[in-house]
């Protein structure tokens, strides 16, 4: 078998050519984003998720024949390869049967059987084995005392009894390393066996994890992926010490399927009753329950976990990428405020290009000034044109809210304030991409800038962090880290790369994440940037160090230089296709910008651009002339909440409420509706109809109306309904009539002045 028949197995949608194109393409050094967006002829259009399924599977085929290999090399080494345990092998495509046929071979640590087979007792085993197959005669006369106290007398074996020991050693691990025997052990577990949970003596009052205190769940249903998430819940509860955690037969069972699994182990061990079916039974009994059970059983565990790791990395993948690409408020001044109590909130203003300007700090909380908080604002507006308040949604984030709306309102003034998720700021604040940016400010005062511009371009500010702290996550902590960081990071360089970037405003975070750049290259165009000036084509890029030839071809379709003098240079057509549109241009008498918006008609109804690029590639180039330098995100639309919910004993039962989703997973989505809890839409609560992925009805960011359904002010749990009613996208929302085909502009980080000329808070002195 070739890796191409392996993998369409496992994905019959793929085919072979498409299959060899990609690792042909991923072998000369193509990127996946690369491969999806300029290669799709090739490839017969891939999207990034089976081009990245098509390299995943690569690695995993390419382990495994290694693995094969060197399992065939250490049977061959010790002289026991036969040709037909060759051909087993050779032909065995499952990880587990590929062990399971090396099991007998495998250099293991001194077990009681080889103690017992250098002691001279694998004869006298051998010997019961072939009695109780029928296979020989038992010894006319004697008993099997007998026959085992003629064994005794050598070192650590000089009774019957240490005999028949050593004996059932050598028996047992001939048994539990039988292939067919652990294959029905697998077999019957996958199709009978429940993942069991009791209550621990260590548990918890009003613990959140009640429910499984006497649980039992079909293993077969808790492989499937959508149910997975409630294993990954057992098994926290279990390192919590809030439960003890089996695989066993349902307490609803009238037959233990242990029972059954060690009849077909007795009859493996002596079909044929004799004097030596005591020992050999007692063997069957302890192969089964001591080992094989043990190992196939832990097997199940680790396959319950990868099930879950990856349905869980996909969740918080998916999430991520809905937040990135949330719609930005775009290129508009905006005053930030991180808030709180004691130590009051931190103010930032950040002016249309995303510039840090000045910072202060007021007590809105504080009755006594207020009016200085007020003050401070008003002096904010008047200085600069700004066109959204941002607040952070942490401690205090409503009441902050609810005091600015308040100013604005005594003041008749009538711009948006607006919530922003601060999830990770913190991290931010104290990150070292934050301390480039802005040396001299206070961690604070990072953390207030960093809210202002996640308003106003999500994109470009949440490259800088960790997307694992972005908190979106289903059990993230659960989860295998370092599949979690590769999978988040894929979906980061795909957002980057699917929006395009300014390569004259971009920060090096964000150009890092362009194809074929990467952290070094990135440093080095902003640094050609700052010495040499702005960009004026694309080409221009041939001219940083180390900007190669393949560099070029992998990454300037994703770079947008916005003043060029070619139009195509802000647009997503790739420079390889330029000179067939500047043919059919010059052939027809147009000019390039002619081509442009309305003007692609002309170009639309030519079958022979069309055959010369390809299909995929001529309706790309079509959609990007129709609408050079678009945005692909969504419009932006400012929400509230309501304004007479603040905690969550202001909820009462049956109460709608506005809210954003804030992270979707696959048992529903948690929706924050203003009172520093997020509440939970079960999936059974989010329509009329029935759900089977949240992912079809929701979506992190979503602005939704839901029901409040009931509230435990003990645990602070909030159960939410969206029942009998669609989503409304615009609840409380007001448009802010920025034109959908607005241009993306990525920000550099700029070093802040060390003074600032019309500064509203250069009176109240520095912070």
């Amino acid at each position: 078998m070739i890796f191409e028949q392996w993998l369409i197995e496992k994905a019959p949608t793929l085919k072979p050519a498409s299959i060899q194109t990609v690792l042909k393409l991923a072998s000369e050094g193509a990127t996946v984003p690369f491969m999806a967006r300029y290669r799709k002829e090739q490839t017969g259009a891939l999207d990034e998720v089976a081009i990245q399924l098509i390299l995943d599977k690569k690695e995993t085929w390419d382990s495994l024949i290694k693995r094969k290999d060197f399992v065939l090399d250490e049977i061959n080494k010790q002289g026991k390869l036969t040709d037909t345990l060759k051909n087993k092998i050779t032909t065995c495509y499952n990880p587990l049967e590929l062990e399971d046929l090396y099991l007998p071979y495998k250099q293991k640590r001194k077990t009681k059987a080889m103690k017992a087979k250098e002691a001279g007792l694998e004869p006298l085993a051998l010997n019961l084995w072939a009695i109780g197959h029928g296979e020989e005669a038992a010894p006319q006369g004697k008993t099997l005392e007998q026959l085992l106290t003629e064994a005794a007398g050598t070192k650590d074996y000089e009774t019957a009894e240490l005999v028949e020991k050593g004996v059932q050693a050598i028996l047992t691990e001939k048994l539990s390393e039988d292939q067919k025997l652990r294959d029905k052990v697998r077999k019957t577990l996958a199709t009978k066996a429940f993942v069991k949970a009791k209550k621990s003596d260590k548990a918890t009052a009003n613990s959140k994890f009640e429910k499984y205190f006497d649980y039992e769940e079909p293993l077969a249903n808790l492989k499937d992926p959508k149910n997975s998430h409630r294993y990954l819940a057992l098994k926290r509860a279990w390192h919590e010490s809030e439960i003890q955690l089996s695989l066993g037969a349902s307490n609803q069972d009238e037959v233990n399927y242990e029972d059954q699994l060690l009849k077909t182990f007795e009859t493996a061990a002596c079909p044929v009753e004799s004097i030596a079916s005591p020992v050999l039974k007692m063997s069957a009994r302890l192969a089964l329950k001591v080992y094989v059970l043990t190992s196939i059983e832990k097997e199940v565990h680790s396959e319950l976990k990868a099930i879950a790791d990856e349905a869980a990395i996909q969740v918080f993948a998916e999430n991520v990428r809905k937040l990135l690409l949330a719609a930005p408020f775009g290129s508009k001044g905006v005053l930030a405020i991180d808030p709180g109590l004691r130590t009051g909130c931190k103010v930032a203003l950040i002016d249309a290009s995303g510039k840090y300007l000045a910072n202060t700090v007021i007590y809105p909380h504080e009755t006594h000034k207020q009016a200085e908080a007020e003050q401070v604002i008003l002096k904010s507006l008047a200085a600069q044109p700004l066109k959204a308040i941002a607040v952070g949604n942490g401690t205090a984030g409503r009441e902050t809210e609810d005091f600015v709306r308040k100013v604005l309102a005594k003041n008749n003034i009538k711009i948006p304030v607006v919530s922003v998720n601060e999830s990770g700021a913190s991290i931010y604040s104290a990150s070292e991409a934050a301390r480039e940016e802005f040396p001299e400010l206070d961690i604070t005062v990072r953390g207030a800038i960093s809210i202002g511009r996640r308003l106003q371009d999500p994109l470009a500010e949440l490259v800088k962090i960790d997307p694992k702290s972005i908190g979106v996550g289903q059990y993230q902590h659960d989860v295998s880290q370092p599949d979690l960081k590769k999978s988040l990071n894929t979906v980061v360089d795909s957002c980057v790369n699917s929006v395009g970037i300014d390569v004259n405003t971009a920060s090096y975070h964000l150009l890092s994440r362009v194809s074929g750049v990467g952290p070094a290259l990135a440093k080095t165009i902003v640094k050609f940037r700052d010495d040499k000036g702005l960009f004026k084509s694309r080409q221009d890029l041939l001219k940083v160090p180390r900007f190669t030839e393949k560099t070029f071809e992998q990454a300037a379709g994703f770079l947008r230089v916005r003043q060029s003098e070619n139009p195509l240079d802000n647009t997503g057509v790739h420079p390889e296709r330029y000179s067939v549109i500047e043919t059919f241009a010059k052939k027809n008498g147009f000019k390039i910008e002619q081509l442009l918006g309305g003007g692609v008609s002309h170009l639309k109804t030519s079958k022979e651009f069309a055959n010369e690029v390809g299909e995929y590639t001529f309706k790309d180039i079509i959609s990007e002339l129709q609408q050079p330098g678009r945005d692909p995100r969504e419009e932006f639309v400012t929400f509230s909440f309501r304004d007479d919910i603040h905690e969550v004993k202001d909820l009462k039962e049956g109460m709608t409420c506005p809210g954003i989703v804030t992270n979707v997973t696959n048992f529903g989505a948690f929706v924050d509706i203003g009172v520093h809890q997020d509440g939970l839409v079960h999936i059974s609560q989010l329509a009329d109809r029935f759900v089977k992925d949240p992912n079809d009805v929701v979506n992190p960011g979503d602005k939704v109306s839901v029901r409040v359904m009931t509230v435990d002010l003990k645990k602070r749990q909030i159960a939410l309904t969206m029942k009998s009613g669609e989503i409304e996208k615009d609840f409380g929302m007001t448009s802010n009539k920025s034109k959908p085909n607005r241009d993306f502009q990525s920000r550099a980080p700029r070093k802040p002045k060390k003074e600032f000329t019309n500064n509203p808070f250069a009176a109240l002195g520095k912070r």
